[in-house]
């Protein structure tokens, strides 16, 4: 079950080559994955305070240039596999506005659940567990 955030690009996101500079990607990446974790595990007060973790891994595939417009792209994000003190997402960055799909960027990101009092890593919640597995998209 895909997740679907969309995002606006701002003006302030374009380079010199008329396109979305590359580290801006990152930033769509992180509201999305933020807006997915809060609604996938419940969190109505401070995600993190709840649910402490961090972000380990992220890689990108950029596949396309995106361009300034005012429809938003829409971000993806589901749950690829989930381990004992981690999980991995995967997400992408698509334009359904016209007949086709076309994707723009692919990512995955590793997410480590963690004590928030030392920072340590910490064993996912039941709860946590529970509410990732119901999200697990197969490839």
């Amino acid at each position: 079950m895909r997740f679907t955030h969309p995002v606006l690009v701002r003006w302030s996101d374009i380079d010199s080559y008329d396109h979305v500079n590359n580290v801006r990607y990152f930033d769509y990446l992180q509201e999305a994955r933020i807006a997915f974790l809060s609604e996938v595990l419940g969190t109505a007060g401070d995600l993190f305070a709840d649910h402490p973790c961090v972000l380990v891994s992220q890689t990108v595939d950029y596949l396309r240039p995106i361009l300034l417009r005012h429809p938003p792209y829409d971000v993806d994000v589901w749950v690829e596999s989930i381990g004992t003190t981690s999980y991995t997402l995967g997400s992408w960055i698509v334009d359904r506005g016209g007949e086709t799909e076309d994707v723009y960027a692919k990512a995955v990101s590793v997410i480590v659940t963690v004590d928030a009092e030392t920072h340590a890593k910490r064993e996912l919640s039941e709860s946590e567990r529970a509410a990732l597995v119901k999200r697990i998209v197969s490839a």
